[in-house]
């Protein structure tokens, strides 16, 4: 059973920076499309960033130009640089990962929850004004 632990959280001061961190178990970690969630306060989950098994990357547009997403697949982790954090991104954030999937594959299928059938307990980010 693949495991993925979130780590990197906490509270901050906006205009800094954070970096989260997503530690996956199980083997062949770079089969795999991964991505960043988060849920503020009393809203649904949403996507924030995807890396694919080729490594190209995806952003929602709150967060294009200030996050990075990356991924190590010789030590099965994948990280979210955030950059000019603001109150906005007070959430919990959630890793998660597709099935296997083909070696490409649309931005929407990555943008979707449903798509991810592993994830993370979530580690949280709370950012003050």
């Amino acid at each position: 059973q693949v495991q993925l632990e979130e780590s990197g959280g906490r509270s901050v001061q906006a205009g800094d920076s954070l970096t989260l961190s997503c530690a996956a178990s199980g083997r062949a970690f770079g089969d795999y499309n991964m991505a960043w969630f988060r849920q503020a306060p009393g809203k649904d989950r949403d996507f924030v960033a995807a890396i694919t098994r080729p490594g190209d990357t995806y952003y929602a547009d709150s967060v294009k130009d200030r996050f990075t997403i990356s991924r190590d697949n010789a030590k099965k982790t994948m990280s979210l640089k955030m950059n000019s954090l603001t109150v906005d991104d007070t959430a919990v954030y959630y890793c998660a990962r597709t099935p296997r999937t083909a070696y490409y594959v649309s931005s929407g299928y990555l943008m979707a929850q449903s798509s991810y059938n592993t994830w993370g307990q979530g580690t949280r980010v709370t950012v003050s004004s």
